[in-house]
């Protein structure tokens, strides 16, 4: 469900972030803003769902055509290849065993900053059905917001 009447995009992301730590928020905000860096171009989707609150990265608004979700709980954040099962791990960096979802633990946003860590970005965008927008600035788009969610903050 998306909810239009609690302000732009840019303040209802800030309002989900407020809801952790001040330690996860920082987090967030830094591997939000090295992802950014990463893919100027992709579009930015936002849900503040039960378990987890997410931010995927991809070519347009569908969600099927993501590829990366940042993750964010109480207990940490995760960088999540949504085809990572397929792709090439030469380094073994991702974790899982699901038939399609691999993912990185970032205990900091220095984690995304790593040779081995944008190499394995770089070869999920190229490894995407639909290739990203060349020099187009990507934006942020809410896309659904549940209204019983586990807490953000550690207990």
């Amino acid at each position: 469900m998306r909810d239009t009447t609690a302000g732009s995009p840019a303040k209802q992301l800030a309002g989900f972030i407020a809801k952790f730590d001040p330690i996860m928020q920082k987090r967030i905000k830094a591997c939000r803003a090295e992802l950014r860096k990463q893919m100027p171009a992709a579009v930015e989707l936002v849900y503040d769902n039960y378990n987890f609150f997410v931010i995927g990265y991809g070519p347009n608004e569908r969600a099927s055509d993501a590829i990366v979700s940042l993750t964010a709980q109480a207990s940490g954040t995760a960088l999540c290849f949504i085809y990572g099962a397929t792709m090439p791990d030469p380094k073994k960096l991702m974790q899982g065993e699901g038939n399609q979802v691999r993912s990185i633990k970032l205990p900091s946003a220095d984690v995304l900053k790593t040779a081995d860590v944008k190499d394995l970005i770089r070869a999920a965008i190229k490894h995407g059905e639909v290739p990203l927008p060349k020099g187009k600035k990507g934006y942020l788009v809410i896309k659904s917001v549940s209204a019983k969610q586990r807490p953000r903050r550690a207990t």
